[in-house]
């Protein structure tokens, strides 16, 4: 069975918006599918796209595990966007939370900082 994932964030103002996305994740989209719409491809069949529905922006909860957490954490900071949360779990498990311009939360998760991980 084929299986794609699409995400989606309600956002306000499109251009603003990919803007933000575009230095989040590191790139333009994958695809801009018509005039209200734009997707970035994650990982294979793996998507989050805005939309612009302005009734419905600021509403959106999206966590992305990934295994390179401190890496990304970084290179997002070197693009001028900083985190607004830091989390560390008792099991472990961190999330760094992200909040767009229409205050859409998207988290980034991972395991144990690299440094944790042998102690």
């Amino acid at each position: 069975m084929a299986l794609d994932l699409f995400a989606g964030i309600c956002v306000s103002d499109l251009p603003a918006a990919r803007d933000w996305y575009e230095r989040f994740l590191g790139g333009p989209p994958a695809f801009l599918p018509n005039d209200t719409e734009a997707v970035w491809e994650l990982a294979e069949h793996r998507y989050v796209y805005i939309e612009l529905k302005p009734p419905h922006a600021g509403h959106g909860l999206q966590t992305l595990f990934v295994d390179d957490l401190d890496e990304r954490v970084a290179a997002v900071a070197g693009r001028g966007i900083e985190p607004v949360l830091r989390e560390t779990y008792d099991n472990g498990v961190r999330k760094v939370t992200y909040r767009d311009p229409d205050g859409n939360e998207i988290g980034l998760g991972g395991g144990p900082a690299e440094d944790q991980r042998s102690s």
